[in-house]
């Protein structure tokens, strides 16, 4: 909390030990998680992220702004996911010259067939935010950012197979 710039959130990333992309964000209205008094999601859930509205596509600030955000909220990559396990979303709309984020918890109620009705219960927290100040990369740079060396890329190996419990098969062909 600064006089001058009362109530930011400031997000960023790095790349080759410099400051890629850094927004400020002002929070004109906050509602915590303790105030709102309903049933909350265990620790560490994976959350759903959804961007609605054009901003988040046309805006070069609000793009890297989802990109941003992506990175921060995103977490481990996993194999698969289960139906139960959706339980978090994280709700981003860009309207005007606000950002809404609000969070909601996943309520699976039962409905006539197989497939759950889906309800969305207010967990908090919520945010009204306002992009104020950025510093982004050049167009060049961030595209270079995006790159991975060739090396981090494994080699396939011929003929070189692994079964579920990690046994390394080898196929060898002989004539005779």
């Amino acid at each position: 909390h600064s006089k001058k710039r009362p109530n930011n959130l400031i997000i960023g990333r790095m790349y080759d030990y410099h400051i890629l992309d850094m927004i400020e964000l002002g929070i004109e209205k906050f509602v915590a998680l303790k105030d709102i008094k309903n049933s909350k999601c265990p620790e560490g859930t994976k959350p759903m992220l959804i961007f609605a509205g054009d901003a988040f596509d046309i805006d070069e600030a609000h793009r890297r702004l989802k990109s941003l955000l992506i990175d921060f909220f995103r977490g481990p990559v996993v194999p698969s996911i289960r139906l139960a396990g959706l339980e978090h979303v994280l709700h981003f709309t860009a309207v005007d010259e606000k950002i809404y984020m609000r969070s909601y918890k996943v309520l699976l109620k039962k409905s006539g067939c197989k497939i759950p009705r889906i309800e969305l219960e207010d967990m908090g927290p919520s945010l009204d935010l306002m992009i104020r100040r950025t510093h982004l990369a050049s167009d060049d740079l961030y595209k270079l950012s995006l790159k991975q060396p060739k090396a981090l890329k494994p080699k396939k190996k011929k003929n070189v197979s692994h079964d579920v419990f990690g046994t390394k098969y080898g196929r060898i062909h002989m004539s005779i």
